[in-house]
This record gives C-alpha cells, structure tokens and sequence, in this order.
C-alpha cells in the first residue's frame, strides 16, 4: 500500500478532477454543435487526457526534486508539491518510469483516435506532447509556464474532446476553449505564490517572478473576470446556447481572491483563496458542460 500511496502522490490525485470537466466540458460543446453523442470515444479521450495529466505532475515532481524545489517549497493543499520523492518515498527513477508510462498511456489513445478520426488530430498531438515533455524543464523556465498551462491543461482538451465525437471542431467548441484557457492560466498563476522564492532558488521563471506579486495578481484578476465575460460573449453571440449561464455561477467565488490581488497581493495568500481559485475553475467547467448537454438533450 505504501508503494501505490506514493505513486498516487506524485500524481497528485486531488488535482485530477481537472481532465475529468475538461473532457466533459469538450464533449457537450461538440454535442451542442450535432455531433452524435459517442461515449465510448469520451471515455478513451478521458483516459488518454488523465494519463496525459499524471505524466506532467509527475515528471514537474521529478524536476523539482532534482532541482531543490521540493525541499524549499512549504506546501499548502494547492500548491508546493507532494514532497513524495524528496521524502524518500519513491525513487526519482521509478517516478520517472511511471511518468514516461503515463505518456505511453495518453499516446495509446492518440494513436487510436488517430486511426479513427484521422489527420485533423495531428496538430493536437504533436502541441500536446511539446507541452507535455517541455512544461517543467522548457516553459516554466521562460516565463511561459501559465500559458503553456492554459493551452495544454485547458483549452487544447476542450478542443480535442470535442474533435474526437465526430471529426470536427464547431463554434461551441471554440468559444468553450476561451473560458477554459482563462481558467486553466489562472489556476497555475495564483498557485505559484507561495512557492515564489523556491521557484526563483531553482530558476524558474513565471510570472510572479518576471512581474513581481502586485501585477502578476492583476494578470490574474484580469484573465479571471474574462471568464464570465466570455462565456457571456458566447451566449449574447448565440454561439452558447441559454443554458450555459450556468457556467457563470461559480465566478461568485471569485470575491476574496480578487479582493486580495486588488489590493496588490499583500503578504501571503491567503489559503481560502487559494481554495477559491481551485474550487471556481473546477465548478466553472462542469456547470459549463452541465449547460451545454441540459441545453443538447432537451432540445
């Protein structure tokens, strides 16, 4: 049980949620658009997006490790990693085997879907095994962290899972691939704070580093208020249908991170913001989804 407890610590188990709304939120998006609803192509989308996941948590804490993150980082439930290897739980060797069989997992299901929706998935693949193999050791180390985030964690999946019902991308899809963007960016930018001086120590560069807290928090708050005002756009435009109004419930949570970066993030963060930040990206996705199938099956 030990061995299992810390393979699912370098997963980071709570943080897999994340695929589980993404694919969701794709898949009622390419259904809001007529494709035929193909649970069976969901579910190897699912499986190939979480394996997908695991692998960058999982080689970002080998990284860590190995550069002295870990060991300066004081973690938090969102933030500073699973100190699994740096414990001495698991070996940087086996975490790395199982991060590279993660990445065979996802590109399993790639090569299936490739086979079955055909050469529009190409770009998506060779996009995301970049940001998958080049987040820790390349875009985190550039200043390109939080958008490699947004794309690989967020919009590339919404777009991926809605290719994959039925071969092509709508505008539902892509209006859904905003928000998330946003989301996803966000999620990554505001986690970052506490581990700001580790991340510095094992030359990181993101964006709290490169702007400094007060205007790194405004980045923040910009891109969060742009979720509700996409996915608003999308609904005035009639790309989004009524129903997906429910994905702006969620920004109400919003009120005490915002509150904080618009004071110009002074001290630490507070954890309830942190836990704000996570619970509104994860809640934003699946009422989105929630509203786009209510919208495609009442029809």
């Amino acid at each position: 049980m030990g061995r299992i407890a810390a393979f699912l610590g370098v997963s980071r188990v709570p943080f897999l949620a994340l695929p589980v709304v993404l694919v969701a939120l794709g898949t009622a998006a390419a259904v809001v658009n007529g494709a035929p609803f193909r649970w069976g192509r969901a579910l190897v989308a699912l499986v190939g997006l979480v394996a997908l996941h695991v692998a960058v948590n999982v080689l970002n804490e080998v990284s860590d490790a190995r550069t002295g993150i870990d060991q300066l980082t004081r973690p938090t439930p969102f933030s500073g990693g699973s100190k699994t290897i740096p414990e001495g739980r698991l070996s940087p060797r086996a975490a790395l085997l199982f991060g590279l069989a993660m990445i065979a997992v996802g590109c399993a299901a790639g090569g299936w879907f490739l086979s079955t929706v055909g050469w529009p998935l190409v770009p998506f693949l060779v996009l995301g095994a970049v940001l998958v193999l080049g987040y820790t050791d390349f875009l985190a180390r550039i200043g390109l962290g939080e958008v490699g985030a947004g794309l690989g964690l967020g919009a590339l999946p919404v777009l991926g899972s809605a290719l994959v019902q039925d071969g092509w991308i709508g505008p539902a899809a892509i209006a859904a691939a905003a928000p998330s963007f946003f989301l996803t960016f966000d999620l990554l930018l505001l986690n970052q704070f506490p581990d700001v001086e580790a991340d510095r120590s094992g030359g990181r560069r993101n964006l709290v580093l490169a702007l400094g807290p007060a205007l790194a928090a405004m980045v923040w708050a910009v891109a969060a208020l742009l979720v509700p005002v996409t996915i608003l756009a999308a609904i005035v435009l009639g790309i989004f249908p009524g129903w997906a109004a429910l994905g702006l419930l969620p920004s109400l949570l919003l009120a005490r991170p915002l509150a904080w970066a618009v004071r110009g993030a002074p001290g630490e963060i507070p954890i309830p913001a942190l836990a704000a930040n996570v619970t509104w990206n994860l809640a934003t996705h699946a009422l989105l989804a929630l509203g786009l199938a209510l919208s495609a099956f009442l029809a």
